[in-house]
């Protein structure tokens, strides 16, 4: 029966290493694996007799692969434990524009039926975004809104979402933006309906390489069986907030107390019993104002929490002069930000490029 003596500090199970955690020679990760046993133990650590100080015993790893197992011996009693952790070598001082709530653009471009996507002025906007900063945008979707659904939407685009792909995914956020928080009890096979409405219809009128594996369930609350719905799907992660705006509901899923702290901690963060990567946003644009925005950005160095992933979200109604909220100062607030991201040496690209094993 195995005892409780020894008990990993850092890192731990399920943590995705990046460039920050440590110094990076030859495509490889070196960091310092912290462990607590009692005092006076002998402990190794992958095979190294481990350094004490105290009751607190560190040794320096060296990791090449996406997966990794890191084994903790007391030579002493014969106790082991063993965690599993990630080494991400494209994952820092990179940067991506998300956006949640997507279907008035969609049906725009329904009513309207212009020649080209881009003769819309929402997706023309976030071209140019795209063109002046290289910026990744991904766009979560919901299934309807009132007087239309995507089964509605032509499939006379479908090359053009397919010849921008590189820069532009989509993907299931929801059915529709009410109920709030539609997920948070939901079962498997609710989840499961929504996501095939919302996930067919992408594959029919953009074409499956406008897709990718990560998304943003809408409220950001979902059940461990409403998440195995869309790993089956095809999604391997999830993003939210784990605490970030406090005032809100968790915006975490099903995850809660330390593994919820370790995501707002590190940023990400992945849950092997589910399979699932989930990430932290690093600011929600909508909530700021103008001349906040680059204050919070520049408060996690001054907490020496720089994000590792830059994550900017936003909603799309806000873009929308006919919406109750409306914000005017929508496009200079992501400009704002993308050029911050760009001025403190973040490159765009995907969460998928970054996080799943090559």
């Amino acid at each position: 029966m195995e005892t409780t003596g020894i008990s990993f500090i850092s890192p731990i199970d399920g943590d995705m290493l990046h460039a920050k955690d440590g110094d990076v020679i030859n495509g490889a990760l070196e960091t310092i694996v912290t462990v607590k046993a009692p005092k006076g133990s002998s402990i190794s650590i992958d095979g190294e007799i481990a350094t004490a100080i105290g009751d607190v015993f560190i040794a320096k790893l060296s990791f090449k692969n996406y997966k990794n197992s890191i084994e903790v011996v007391d030579n002493s009693t014969g106790e082991k434990k063993s965690i599993t952790v990630y080494w991400l070598p494209d994952f820092a001082n990179k940067y991506r524009l998300s956006i949640d709530d997507n279907i008035w653009f969609l049906r725009d471009l329904h009513k309207e039926n212009p020649a080209s996507l881009f003769d819309n002025s929402y997706l023309a906007f976030l071209k140019n975004v795209h063109e002046t900063y290289g910026t990744k945008i991904h766009l979560n979707l919901f299934y309807q809104t009132e007087g239309f659904d995507l089964s509605q939407l032509s499939d006379k685009y479908k090359p053009e979402w397919e010849a921008n792909a590189n820069w532009l995914r989509l993907s299931f956020h929801a059915l529709g933006e009410f109920p709030d928080q539609p997920y948070i009890n939901a079962g498997y096979d609710k989840v499961k309906e929504d996501c095939t409405l919302v996930d067919d219809q992408i594959k029919r009128f953009a074409g499956k390489a406008s897709m990718g594996p990560f998304t943003t369930i809408h409220w950001g609350e979902a059940t461990k069986e409403g998440v195995r719905a869309v790993k089956e799907a095809g999604y391997k992660g999830l993003l939210g907030y784990f605490g970030m705006y406090n005032e809100l509901p968790g915006v975490s899923y099903y995850l809660q107390g330390d593994k919820r702290e370790r995501v707002e901690k590190r940023f990400v963060w992945k849950d092997d019993e589910t399979d699932m990567v989930f990430v932290r946003t690093s600011i929600v644009i909508d909530r700021e104002k103008i001349d906040t925005i680059v204050p919070l950005l520049e408060g996690y160095k001054t907490n020496n929490n720089m994000p590792p992933y830059l994550d900017f979200l936003v909603h799309e109604q806000y873009y929308y002069p006919d919406y109750f909220n409306y914000q005017p100062d929508y496009r200079e607030k992501i400009i704002t930000a993308v050029q911050w991201a760009v001025n403190n040496g973040y490159e765009p690209a995907f969460l998928a490029d970054c996080v799943f094993e090559k």
